[in-house]
């Protein structure tokens, strides 16, 4: 069974949130407003470099 755990920045009130589950191979993200939507499947290394470009304003 796959661990989720939704986004720190999300409230108890919904809008638009995002849920994340680790595995060794990659991280994947899902819609918390739309989980039968399925899920993205990101390799480790690629997410690494996106949360380094948000946590650099690069976005």
């Amino acid at each position: 069974m796959t661990s989720w755990r939704k986004s720190s920045y999300s409230t108890s009130t919904g809008g638009e949130c995002v849920e994340i589950s680790e595995t060794p191979e990659a991280v994947l993200v899902r819609d918390t407003q739309n989980r039968a939507a399925g899920h993205l499947v990101v390799p480790r290394e690629a997410w690494a470099a996106f949360l380094t470009a948000v946590k650099s304003a690069d976005l």
